[in-house]
C-alpha cells in the first residue's frame, strides 16, 4: 500500500485530504507543521506528501529544503498545496523541489489528476 503524509496547519484540510487519500488506498499520516513532518519522514519516508506552504514553526519552503537534503528525501512526490494563485509563488515552490501543485480547496478528482501527473496512480 502506498503511503501519504499531509502537512498542513489546518485540521480541516488535514481531515479532508486524509479522507480523499484513504479512499484511494493510501496509508495516511499527518502533521501540523514542517518540524513534525520531518520527524515522521525520518522515521518512514512516504510515497507522496501534500504540503501546505504557510505554516507556523517551519513553513513548507523550509520543510521542502530539509526534506530534499535528507537521506531518501528525493523519493517522495511533493504536491505543494496553496491558496496562492501567484505564478511566482508556484514557480518558487517548483524550483525548491515540489513536483506539482494543488490549489485549495481541492477534491478527490483534482488530487487523483495531480497524483497521476507525478506518476502515482490512485489504485494501490
Amino acid at each position: 500500500m502506498k503511503t501519504a503524509l499531509i502537512v498542513d496547519d489546518s485540521a480541516v484540510i488535514r481531515k479532508v485530504a486524509r479522507r480523499i487519500l484513504e479512499t484511494m488506498n493510501f496509508t495516511v499520516a499527518d502533521a501540523e507543521d514542517g518540524e513534525k513532518a520531518l520527524v515522521l519522514c525520518r522515521a518512514a519516508m512516504p510515497d507522496v506528501i501534500l504540503l501546505d506552504w504557510n505554516m507556523p514553526k517551519m513553513d513548507g519552503y523550509a520543510f521542502l529544503g530539509e526534506l530534499r537534503r535528507a537521506p531518501g528525501g528525493r523519493a517522495p512526490k511533493v504536491l505543494f498545496c496553496t491558496t496562492e494563485n501567484d505564478v511566482g509563488a508556484i514557480a518558487r515552490a517548483l524550483r525548491a523541489g515540489a513536483d506539482e501543485y494543488i490549489m485549495k480547496p481541492f477534491d478527490r478528482e483534482i488530487v487523483t489528476a495531480k497524483l497521476e501527473q507525478v506518476g502515482l496512480s490512485a489504485a494501490a
